[in-house]
């Protein structure tokens, strides 16, 4: 988790380009996270901040 949402995206954008998968920047309770966005569940109490996805990254 970071507090740094420009570090968020960068670490996202990479990943996505990575794993070639979509990634999304999420925030809990103030902090950025990045996860592979088939991890993220209906359920899950994050507010999604933007999806990165790899076959549009270029």
């Amino acid at each position: 988790m970071s507090h740094d949402l420009s570090l968020a995206q960068s670490h996202a954008f990479q990943l996505s380009c990575d794993l070639m998968v979509p990634v999304t920047v999420f925030t809990v309770d103030g902090e950025y996270g990045v996860l592979p966005s088939d991890e993220i569940d209906a359920s899950d109490d994050l507010e999604v901040v933007h999806e990165f996805f790899p076959w549009a990254a270029h």
